[in-house]
């Protein structure tokens, strides 16, 4: 939890941005046995998560329109709606629900705050926390501070200059977040800035036209659903899709202000959505998906605002009782026919080859899908399936990085080295900026004894991420047992390697096992013995008997060495 919480510009923990409360969420499913053999328990917190923030949802309509029937008809839609389902069966998702979850409480505060003005301070500190544990479950929650603004102009109509001064505190802790999430974005998995992308700066204004419109389409008819929208091929005018959305977004513009003549709700409720959704909408490049459904999930509460308005002004005071029951009809169908379409939807979920499988029988060109139907069978040891993957992936994108990389890591795991080789160095052609290239390509070449060529792997690792510690590890080791004395510097190995072992917290066995190799070589067997104790502490507490038992060994011959050393200076 220390580290989840303390790295915060650089998480060690994940490949993207700081997310501590998701990371902590996930360590408690885990304690409470769940594995990749069994997800169950990450599923039913992410169910239990799902139908509370639908019921904080209803609360929330409720509170806006004080209608509790209207509030858990729009509530059930949302609940039971396909696009909500991506974050339950998706583990690494956790995020996008905690945030929802907090982010949910904090709007309810707010609401609460505005109402009740004798405990206003107390709903409003209520309001700012939540907010910030929202931010740190998922920095998406970052526009909440506008959607409360856009809450007190409709329906609160509240929106004054006090109504904007009180957001102050909001608006700050949202820029801070902002600022750590860009930081921890490209630090830890890289970004891409307007014009360093498939489109250059002035082509920003198209992604928000597409997905508008897109997003739209997806939640009124909810067919081919996937976790893995891509970018439509050539992404310009040229394109009817993209096209299309510019089209739509302007003619959509045009009815919602028109839509002021009655009501404010139009109007509002989408801007809602589309604030709520605008950091996903790739202006700036963190992803290669256009879209996604899990993008919507929170969002969607300005659509479901549009929605609990229009029942409102249907069933309103004085209106006809045939016409309630009309709506009433109407939700219980809607309802009915979403929770069918989840269910089919969620049959593709059942693990993660089916999925791929699934996603790639609506796009099968695209390369990274096929890179991740070859993870999935990697991780269930089936090699020669994922090369096969891999390769098909090649066949429509030969300059794809990440496909050569994880081709050369199957092919490592088989016992091809020559082969493995080939791709990580056709991998570091594509993309030299990548460290773990270079340090699994130095772990090949360490294998077979070309020492000069790994050193130079893990060099160019280290300069790459400063913090590779098995980079670290091996460099040391080469460096301490290296045949050739000008090439030997065994300080050099006993200072990286006692890095190594600082930033592992004296945890990882194969760096202790250098570290004490080092010490010995510098004749220094005492602190040899007290590190090889470590190591065999952590081998007997994980298990590894024959590993505990070598390590034992180690230590009865160290202690020889001491007690040597101790006759020949005493």
């Amino acid at each position: 939890m220390k580290r989840f919480l303390t790295e915060v510009l650089a998480p060690s923990t994940v490949r993207g941005y700081y997310q501590p409360l998701a990371m902590i969420s996930l360590m408690f499913d885990y304690v409470l046995g769940g594995r990749e053999n069994n997800l169950m328990p990450f599923h039913r917190t992410s169910l239990i998560l799902h139908t509370a923030n639908t019921a904080l949802i209803i609360v929330l309509l409720y509170l806006l329109f004080g209608q509790i029937w209207i509030a858990a008809a729009a509530g059930l839609l949302f609940g039971v709606h396909p696009m909500t389902v991506e974050p339950i069966p998706w583990v690494g998702e956790r995020k996008t629900l905690l945030a929802a979850f907090f982010s949910l409480w904090s709007l309810v505060f707010y609401l609460r705050a505005t109402s009740d003005k004798r405990r206003a301070a107390k709903f409003y500190i209520g309001s700012l926390v939540a907010y910030l544990l929202a931010l740190m479950s998922k920095p998406t929650s970052v526009p909440i501070p506008a959607v409360m603004l856009l809450m007190d102009y409709w329906p609160l109509r509240r929106l004054n200059w006090r109504a904007v001064r009180e957001k102050a505190p909001f608006f700050v802790l949202g820029g801070i977040f902002a600022v750590i999430t860009y930081i921890s974005q490209t630090r830890t998995a890289g970004t891409a800035l307007p014009g360093e992308g498939r489109y250059s700066f002035q082509y920003v204004p198209l992604p928000v036209c597409y997905d508008v419109v897109f997003y739209l389409c997806k939640i009124l008819w909810p067919v081919n659903l996937s976790s893995h929208y891509i970018f439509p091929r050539p992404f310009g005018l040229s394109n009817p899709a993209v096209l299309a959305g510019v089209i739509g977004t302007g003619l959509l513009t045009f009815l919602l202000l028109f839509s002021l003549r009655w009501t404010k709700a139009a109007l509002t409720g989408w801007l809602i959505f589309f604030v709520a959704i605008f950091p996903t909408m790739q202006t700036l490049r963190f992803s290669d998906v256009i879209a996604s459904d899990k993008f919507a999930y929170l969002p969607s509460i300005g659509l479901l605002m549009i929605l609990a308005s229009f029942l409102r002004w249907l069933c309103g005071d004085g209106v006809a009782l045939t016409r309630c029951r009309t709506a009433a009809m109407i939700v219980l169908v809607l309802a009915c026919a979403e929770t069918a379409a989840t269910r089919r939807y969620l049959a593709y979920w059942q693990d993660s080859v089916s999925f791929f499988e699934y996603m790639l029988a609506l796009t099968p060109n695209e390369p990274s899908l096929l890179n991740n139907l070859g993870n999935a069978f990697k991780l269930q040891k089936k090699f020669e399936k994922a090369v096969v993957c891999y390769k098909q992936g090649l066949q429509v994108n030969p300059n794809d990085a990440g496909l050569h990389y994880n081709l050369a890591v199957t092919l490592q795991s088989q016992g091809r080295p020559n082969e493995a080789i080939d791709h990580y160095q056709k991998s570091i052609e594509a993309d030299p900026r990548e460290a773990a290239v270079y340090n699994n390509l130095g772990v090949v070449l360490l294998s077979q004894d070309k020492l000069d060529e790994a050193a130079d792997c893990f060099r160019k690792t280290l300069r790459l991420n400063p913090d590779k510690t098995s980079a670290m590890s091996n460099l040391a080791w080469i460096l301490a047992t290296h045949p050739d004395p000008k090439v030997r510097n065994v300080n050099q190995a006993v200072s990286l390697a006692e890095r190594a072992a600082k930033l592992t917290h004296y945890e990882d066995i194969f760096v202790l096992n250098t570290l004490m190799l080092t010490y010995t070589v510098v004749d220094r067997p005492e602190d040899a013995v007290n590190v090889a104790q470590k190591a065999f502490a952590l081998a007997s507490a994980a298990g590894d008997r024959e590993q505990a038992s070598q390590i034992r060994r180690q230590i009865e011959v160290l202690k020889e060495q001491v007690a040597k050393k101790k006759r020949i200076n005493p």
